[in-house]
């Protein structure tokens, strides 16, 4: 979809009328994008309207080397959002323009996942499409069935957005999500969140935690994953992004992945005590696509030789996700040796001359 943006950490009202920055971005697509970069092969499923801009959105993903050749084109709009970053003790905001769009309209039967599924070994979705609407649900639905019938694995991150999950009148946005995802699950083997999703999706509780005052208790996401493999006993993995908001611009930052077959959870970034210690992220330029960049170095370490361990592969992705938060934009565009310098332990940002 579309991201509209004052500059920098400006309002709406101190740029209009005037400029914006106007760039793409979405959960699947950043994903999509930063395994790429990545050098991983990495197909995009969505629907877009069949014109100029989406025109230009289509070729931002093939200069990425992204596949973009099972994109459905129809009739509808293309999604947008508004950010406005904020800075300090002032939050960033989101407004969300996304009713309407072709990937809102698309029913599962108008997209050929038969196809799109050929030669596929990992399919990675969202909460955020079935929270667009109902035909945004059935088609994720559809697409995860048709993966897991044909033995590709499937990995989803909750995402839960509420202001989207308003699609069925007189259900809560959480019931909604509750109702949805848990449709999807059973067919998923590793399973992604934030601090809050399991709560907000599917109603488990990390005792000990304020996340709205920005306390973290990292242990407690222990249990959280454990309850998580027990509801959906073909999920295999639970990863879990843990981030205390200190301000807009200070973040401590880091993440848990609970392997179920060994009943561990394994913390990243540590200390050389071997204890879980944060990055603290501060000056953060934009954290939008931080959960993103995680999930898709999550995906990238999982499938390697060098970080396929759990414990290999959480560093790897929280030291990704952390490098995003340097960049502007939605996509992650630090290099493959950035990420293993910081998962090694070089965090000066010294000049590499």
């Amino acid at each position: 979809m579309m991201r509209v943006a004052p500059s920098g950490f400006a309002r709406f009202r101190q740029c209009l009328p005037g400029s914006v920055d106007v760039t793409f971005g979405g959960g699947e697509a950043n994903v999509c994008g930063s395994l790429a970069l990545l050098g991983r092969p990495a197909r995009y499923v969505t629907a877009l309207p069949d014109h100029a801009m989406a025109d230009a959105l289509i070729g931002w993903q093939r200069s990425l080397g992204i596949d973009t050749s099972h994109i459905l084109r129809r009739e509808g709009r293309l999604g947008v959002y508004y950010l406005e970053t904020g800075a300090n003790q002032r939050s960033s905001t989101v407004v969300y323009d996304r009713a309407g769009s072709s990937v809102a309209l698309a029913g599962p039967e108008e997209y050929g996942f038969d196809a799109a599924l050929e030669g596929v070994t990992r399919v990675h979705v969202t909460g955020i499409t079935p929270a667009i609407s109902e035909n945004g649900f059935l088609s994720t639905l559809e697409l995860v069935k048709k993966a897991s019938q044909r033995g590709a694995k499937v990995s989803c991150d909750l995402n839960f957005r509420k202001k989207l999950w308003r699609w069925r009148e007189g259900t809560s946005s959480k019931d909604l999500a509750n109702q949805c995802m848990t449709q999807i699950l059973p067919m998923v083997d590793l399973v992604i969140g934030n601090e809050a999703d399991a709560e907000d999706v599917l109603g488990i509780r990390a005792e000990g935690t304020a996340v709205e005052q920005g306390r973290i208790q990292a242990e407690a996401y222990t249990e959280v994953a454990g309850k998580i493999c027990e509801r959906f006993g073909n999920v295999s993995l639970v990863a879990i992004t843990l981030r205390e908001s200190v301000s807009a611009s200070h973040n401590n930052w880091g993440g848990m992945l609970f392997d179920a077959k060994a009943n561990r959870a394994h913390f990243a970034p540590l200390n050389d005590r071997g204890e879980y210690q944060p990055y603290q992220i501060r000056d953060i330029v934009d954290r939008v696509g931080g959960g993103d960049s995680f999930a898709a170095g999550l995906l990238y370490a999982l499938d390697s030789d060098e970080y396929g361990r759990p414990a290999d592969a959480i560093r790897f992705a929280v030291a990704a996700s952390c490098l995003k938060h340097s960049l502007p934009g939605d996509m992650n565009y630090v290099t493959l040796s950035e990420i293993k310098a910081l998962a090694g332990g070089q965090a000066s940002g010294r000049v590499q001359r």
